[in-house]
């Protein structure tokens, strides 16, 4: 089994893949560290500010030596150049909100799972020419489950993975899963700009452990 398949299947046993960025590199470790205690076992750092390089070394480091089986990925990655950033400073997969050619070869040339980040069918099925294993469907607050039940008959075998409001509510966890979603993007719904702000560790812990036994349930 190559790295693409272990993430892949990573994910799809998780079932969620929570996601966050924030400015401050320590606050951003305290977060995965309690994400880890509550049972994550890979996890998106998103590319959405100018520490976040340097932060993601900062975290990777962190992993290696205190968190074993974790895969950390980088999301947000629209540019080859970012794409190679990361990969050079330890992503284990790159997540992106658009379909760029340049990111899906360096994910090939580094055989890593890349997730690119689609709303329509062409997009999917440009994605698809790229070999692309896990679909993002963003934002998934606009499309909704509905989006996936129309279109997956299209796209037979095609995995994806809603981003974007995903809440933490039994009723729209089951609804995406219902759908024909193999997992939840869990971002700001999960790790709000007050756990981050107010280093809400026992809140984030407590509600992460919900979100898992919700998707477990879903699933």
């Amino acid at each position: 089994m190559d790295n693409r398949e272990q993430v892949l299947d990573a994910i799809l046993t998780q079932g969620m893949l929570p996601l966050f960025f924030y400015e401050d590199a320590e606050v951003s470790l305290q977060i995965i560290r309690t994400l880890y205690k509550a049972g994550v076992r890979v996890l998106e750092y998103t590319n959405r500010g100018k520490e976040a390089l340097a932060n993601f070394r900062y975290i990777k480091q962190a992993v290696k030596k205190d968190m074993p089986g974790l895969y950390l990925g980088i999301g947000t990655i629209k540019t080859g150049i970012e794409a190679e950033s990361f990969v050079d400073a330890g992503a284990d997969f790159l997540v992106s909100p658009i379909v760029d050619n340049e990111v899906a070869l360096v994910a090939a040339n580094y055989k890593l799972l890349w997730i690119p980040g689609c709303m329509t069918p062409t997009e999917i099925h440009i994605a698809q020419q790229y070999k692309a294993m896990l679909i993002k469907l963003f934002p998934a607050n606009i499309l909704g489950p509905a989006f996936v039940s129309s279109i997956r008959d299209l796209f037979p075998g095609q995995l994806f993975i809603p981003t974007g409001g995903v809440e933490i509510e039994a009723g729209n966890i089951s609804g995406w899963f219902r759908s024909g979603v193999c997992a939840v993007g869990m971002g700001s719904k999960l790790i709000s700009k007050q756990v981050l702000d107010e280093r809400l560790y026992e809140q984030l812990h407590a509600d992460t452990v919900k979100a898992l036994q919700l998707v477990q349930l879903s699933k």
